[in-house]
């Protein structure tokens, strides 16, 4: 399939018949033939894309033979098209919802616009329709497409990609490839093989000796290819009836190698969601293409699916949860000259964040905005984001939502923040304590489900409230981050500090009042458990490392807070593991920065049904712990047990670089993550130009001595011999929810999103510590 522009140019019916046999075979994959849906894409049509006010241009859009692939025509020199896979599109929204939009489009064409989010840090893509019918059509069958994709098994995904990349190679487009087309296809799916042995296996399919393969040829080519010698050798171990695996062969796989509790019902309820053979299915067994659909079943990955749904008890007061935090939530890249957006809200809550970075301040028109002070980020309207997260706060999760408030506002925007506040969120922000009384604890996350609390300044004490006249505290040192030197200067800092505080927003602040922290000596005596304190990350480090078991100690009945330090002005990330290891629960992370902490971050609040809070263990929710991360003496936590992985296989990693030419030698990397004694990583040697299946079959050992805070984490790399390894994709997930056996692992790329298809397959042995 080459790229539109390199072709003479065809008129738009012309070039939609040429392809439909490829469409047909796509359309069957999908289960989708003559779906309208899925035709009014094909055909596609003219949208208006809008930039700015001044820069709004027709654009024809249509979907690609492939039926994954959308492109669009560019007027720009050497531009001649631009595309973009549906499976990179992470929402498509009706209306004027995005900023952009918002921007420059009157409020009459609100029916007929509609925009595109990629899961990248891409732009969207904002477009108008010529009708509401129509903008309602576009986003309808994009929806439809990308479900689709998303839900196909493993081998259809195989299957549609394969077809797609045979279709490249097919330069000439003849329904056949010759020996060059054959290599080119080989290149395009990550392999590069010997030329020996690509004549080897292309003499092998051609059975007519006609110097191409063709038809039947081309099968047979891909049944070598995607043949799986190490699914061959464990199926063929219980494969007992007849070649195939009955149910009770399948219930002995299961307690043996997969250690599961299986039943022969389980076992029938299985060949019956995975048998792709009617007559298999029928006489109740799986074939070994029912066993490869099992292996990829969600069910049987590396993650315990019970852990995919909430499974933790919820009940506990907020502050024995860790909680997953965005630090300068509205940035989109850099904190110096970045652009701020409501959309980096919505990307962190989707992502599952529950505590998301306000940094107010005064505005034109007395309208709040938000941005990094002192720095030329961009500037949004505090009201925008508001009405951003009160719309996406629970998509992903139920639990409570806390707005972190760094105020630099006068008195008078401040009422107007507090307004705002009030008249979007409602009823779902917490306004007073729940209950009659003084609270004595936090509530619940399943009490706050559905609810936002303010965490920021408060006058007076909560306990103030309750009295006939309370007194108020002239709290006028307003900055949060205050002991941040490399944030603001001294002088700034002594301007925030003359700040006065609105009674208003104020009274809002209930569970989480910031104050400073001074010594964990004066926390015990004079702050009371509502009342939290934000370190920096230095700080936090150097106390998780000196005084382990006293900020244990600390956050079990009170909340704390770390932030990055200024100094990491392109919004880096530290490692956050130390900081939980200490009981902090609001780590805070610059969620729209990749990197490996990142995705740390994410395999920590992977399970528990992505909901935003895991239950810390139960020694780091005892006041009077002996828990030491740092000097591990024994205990309750102590549980010592010995993991062994084995490497077999990779199946399908994408390309680092696009380029034909280019194949990638990976190797794999495991490591673990935890305590000091549990720190450890170890790698697979390189498989040299394969990226489509290689195998390793290398066994790693790691001693694991408190497994409730440890996670395990799988990256796949692109070796180099002159500089750093590039990555390709990477897995991570708590210790305690490791599936043992042959388990696949799925990769996600640096955005956190499932590489399609792509998959490690590992087995592993979890065991108790002589």
């Amino acid at each position: 399939m080459n790229c539109l522009g390199s072709q003479p140019k065809l008129n738009r019916s012309k070039e939609y018949a040429r392809d439909q046999e490829v469409i047909q075979i796509n359309q069957e994959i999908l289960g989708m033939e003559g779906d309208p849906d899925l035709q009014f894409l094909l055909q596609g049509g003219d949208l208006l894309k809008v930039r700015s006010s001044s820069w709004k241009k027709t654009r024809y859009y249509r979907l690609m033979e492939d039926c994954e692939t959308m492109w669009y025509e560019s007027k720009k020199t050497f531009k001649t098209n631009q595309k973009f896979l549906l499976d990179d599109i992470s929402a498509v929204r009706i209306g004027r919802q995005s900023e952009g939009l918002k921007k420059y489009t009157e409020e009459h064409v609100e029916c007929r616009c509609f925009s595109i989010m990629f899961k990248s840090c891409r732009k969207n893509l904002d477009l108008v329709a010529s009708s509401e019918e129509e903008a309602k059509q576009w986003t309808n069958s994009l929806q439809k497409m990308i479900s689709n994709l998303s839900n196909l098994n493993s081998q259809q995904k195989t299957e549609h990609w394969i077809l797609s990349c045979l279709n490249k190679a097919d330069k000439n487009r003849d329904d056949k490839l010759n020996i060059s087309e054959l290599k080119n296809f080989l290149h395009l799916i990550n392999i590069e093989m010997d030329d020996d042995y690509t004549e080897m296996l292309f003499k092998k399919c051609d059975t007519s000796k006609s110097g191409y393969l063709a038809g039947e040829e081309i099968e047979h080519f891909y049944d070598l290819l995607t043949h799986r010698e190490e699914i061959d050798v464990i199926y063929g171990e219980y494969a007992k009836t007849t070649g195939f695996m009955s149910p009770q062969n399948l219930v002995d796989f299961l307690i043996k190698e997969q250690r599961e509790k299986a039943t022969l019902a389980d076992a029938h309820n299985i060949i019956q969601k995975n048998e792709p053979d009617e007559n298999a299915k029928e006489k109740k067994l799986l074939s070994k293409d029912g066993f490869l659909m099992y292996m990829h079943h969600p069910d049987a990955l590396v993650l315990n699916p019970d852990h995919r749904e909430v499974y933790q008890d919820m009940s506990q007061p907020l502050n024995h949860y860790f909680i997953s935090s965005s630090h300068n939530t509205y940035l989109m890249e850099d904190q110096l000259r970045g652009p701020s957006s409501t959309e980096a809200y919505v990307k962190a809550l989707l992502k599952g964040c529950r505590c998301v970075e306000l940094d107010c301040w005064d505005g034109s028109d007395d309208e709040p905005e938000i941005y990094h002070g002192y720095t030329l980020t961009s500037k949004i309207l505090f009201k925008d984001v508001i009405k951003a997260i009160k719309e996406y706060a629970f998509k992903v999760s139920d639990y409570p939502v806390i707005l972190s408030l760094e105020n630099n506002c006068s008195v008078k925007q401040q009422e107007v923040m507090a307004q705002h506040m009030s008249s979007i969120l409602g009823s779902a922000l917490i306004t007073s304590p729940l209950g009659d009384g003084m609270p004595i604890n936090f509530p619940s996350p399943e009490e706050l489900k559905g609810k936002f609390l303010i965490k920021g300044k408060r006058l007076n004490k909560l306990e103030a409230s309750f009295a006939p006249e309370g007194e108020e505290d002239d709290d006028t040192d307003m900055t949060e981050e205050e002991d941040d030197e490399d944030e603001h200067e001294e002088e700034q800092r002594k301007k925030k500090k003359k700040l006065k505080l609105a009674k208003e927003l104020s009274d809002m602040v209930v569970y989480c009042r910031s104050v400073p922290f001074h010594s964990f000596e004066d926390a015990r005596e004079n702050q009371s458990f509502y009342e939290i304190s934000s370190f920096k990350e230095g700080k936090a480090m150097k106390l998780a490392e000196e005084s382990a078991n006293s900020y244990i100690r600390h956050n079990v009945d009170k909340l704390s807070r770390v932030y990055p330090a200024g100094s990491r002005a392109g919004s880096s990330n530290y490692n956050p593991v130390p900081l939980w290891n200490a009981g902090c629960q609001i780590v805070a992370l610059n969620f729209q920065t990749t990197c490996t902490n990142m995705d740390v971050n994410q395999g920590r609040f992977l399970v528990n049904g992505k909901s935003g809070y895991i239950l810390k263990p139960a020694f780091m929710r005892d006041i009077d712990t002996e828990f030491d991360p740092i000097t591990l003496t024994r205990g309750d936590w102590l549980k010592p047990k010995t993991l062994h992985v084995m490497v077999i296989s990779a199946q399908q990693l994408p390309k680092v670089n696009q380029k034909e030419s280019s194949i990638v030698d990976p190797l794999v990397k495991v490591a673990v993550y935890g305590v000091a004694a549990d720190n450890a990583e170890k790698e697979t040697s390189y498989v040299e130009n394969n990226g489509f299946n290689p195998e390793w079959n290398e066994t790693f050992q790691f001693d694991v001595y408190v497994p409730e805070l440890a996670l395990v984490r799988f990256t796949v790399e692109d070796y180099d011999s002159v500089s750093d390894n590039e990555f390709i994709g990477q897995y991570t997930l708590p210790f305690n929810s490791l599936k043992m056996g042959y388990r696949q692992v799925p990769l996600l790329n640096r955005n956190g999103d499932v590489l399609p298809s792509a998959g490690l397959f590992v087995h592993i042995m979890v065991l108790d510590a002589e």
